[in-house]
C-alpha cells in the first residue's frame, strides 16, 4: 500500500492507494492427492449449507459433476448410472455419493426426485460456481453460455477418500459421456 499526503483547500488528508494484481487469476484443476476446497454449497434449499470439505472427510466417497440438470446427456446416462449403482457402489464401503452442478438449490432437488436419487445420491447446488471454479472445473465456454445461460461445471466424477481427491476423471470435451460415466469410470477404483 502506498499512502501519500495531499494538501487540498487548506485542507490536510492523506491519500492512500492500494496496488491491484493486475496478473489474469486461473484456477487449476485438483489434482490427485489434493484436499477439496472448504467451499459451501447447497443441498435442498439455499438455506442448508454444506461444506464440501466436510462432506467427504473420513470418508469415501464419489462426486460427479454435470453441465446442468434436466440436460439430456446428464438425465439420460449419468445420473442414473450413478442411481443405478449406488447399492453396490454402498456395499463396497463408499459413504457418499453426490452430484453436483451449477444449479440452485431447488432446481437440483426436483432433478433428483425426477430420477429417484433421494437416499442414493446427493444432489448439491453450486449456484455461483464458487466451488466448481475452486477445483478448476469451470467449463468456459460461449457455446454453453448461449444454451444454458451461464457458465457450467465440465463433466466429471472424482473418487475421494476422507477429503482427498484419489482419482478424477473429466471429460476431454468437459461435456461428453465416456470416462466420467459411473461404469467406466468406477471400473477402475473398486
Amino acid at each position: 500500500m502506498i499512502s501519500t499526503t495531499l494538501l487540498q483547500k487548506g485542507v490536510l488528508a492523506s491519500l492512500c492507494i492500494r496496488m491491484q494484481h493486475t496478473t489474469p487469476m486461473t484456477s487449476m484443476q485438483i489434482q490427485v492427492g489434493q484436499c477439496l476446497p472448504d467451499v459451501m454449497v447447497h443441498e435442498g434449499d439455499p438455506g442448508n449449507g454444506i461444506s464440501m470439505a466436510q462432506l467427504f472427510r473420513g470418508k469415501r466417497g464419489v462426486l460427479f459433476g454435470v453441465p446442468g440438470a434436466f440436460t439430456p446427456g446428464c438425465s439420460k446416462s449419468h445420473l442414473p448410472g450413478f442411481i443405478q449403482m449406488s447399492e453396490d457402489l454402498r456395499a463396497r464401503g463408499i459413504c457418499e455419493i453426490a452430484c453436483i452442478s451449477v444449479n440452485d438449490a431447488f432446481v437440483m432437488s426436483a432433478w433428483g426426485k425426477q430420477n429417484g436419487a433421494d437416499g442414493r445420491v446427493r444432489m448439491l447446488a453450486d449456484p455461483t460456481g464458487a466451488f466448481t471454479q475452486a477445483v478448476g472445473l469451470l467449463l468456459n465456454n460461449n457455446q454453453m453460455v448461449q444454451v444454458l445461460g451461464n457458465f457450467r461445471s465440465q463433466r466429471y466424477a472424482m473418487y475421494i477418500e476422507d477429503g482427498v481427491c484419489r482419482k478424477i476423471s473429466v471429460e476431454p470435451d468437459g461435456t461428453g459421456l465416456s470416462c466420467s460415466l459411473a461404469q467406466n469410470f468406477l471400473s477402475g477404483v473398486l
